[in-house]
């Protein structure tokens, strides 16, 4: 990763720069929900400002993950799952990504959780590629799931062991 980037918990004064750059890169290749407004709400009482982490360039956010737990079952409190993770385009091919999805699972391991999953879209390879990188395996497929622009996509799950946490693999 660049070295002038910086991986940190958000803020709550981070919250119109995080809708921003999910408006900014918001597309059907990895959305299957709608562009959120302008004016809309980031943090709320499922997404709270704890579960961002923001990759910061500078005085600027160029990227974010969230993670929060995978239900709100106690039987479950070892399992969180990636609610979300966008990079700006200029920001790209730097390594920022992996370092954050590296960065929630290691903020995970260290809250007591055992697993990280999430969700990706069966077409938004490069993503896919990304979680493969960082660790995560294919846990089941819901075949076309979702209805995208008048093409079905499948919702791929995938998953990953928190208790072998290793040095990340290169881009």
């Amino acid at each position: 990763m660049a070295s002038d980037v910086v991986i940190r918990p958000a803020r709550a004064t981070d919250e119109r720069e995080i809708l921003e750059l999910f408006r900014s890169t918001w597309s059907r290749v990895s959305e299957p929900g709608p562009r959120r407004p302008a004016d809309a709400a980031v943090f709320d009482e499922r997404h709270p400002v704890e579960s961002y982490l923001v990759a910061e360039r500078g005085q600027r956010v160029v990227g974010y993950i969230a993670h929060g737990p995978a239900s709100p079952l106690d039987t479950n409190r070892h399992v969180r799952h990636i609610q979300g993770l966008a990079v700006l385009a200029s920001a790209r091919g730097g390594g920022v990504a992996q370092a954050l999805v590296e960065a929630a699972c290691a903020a995970a391991r260290a809250g007591g959780a055992r697993r990280m999953n999430l969700r990706v879209l069966g077409h938004n390879e490069p993503a896919r590629r990304l979680y493969r990188r960082c660790g995560f395996a294919v846990a089941g497929v819901l075949p076309e799931e979702f209805l995208l622009d008048g093409v079905y996509v499948d919702d791929v799950w995938m998953s990953r062991s928190l208790s072998d946490l290793r040095e990340p693999a290169q881009p």
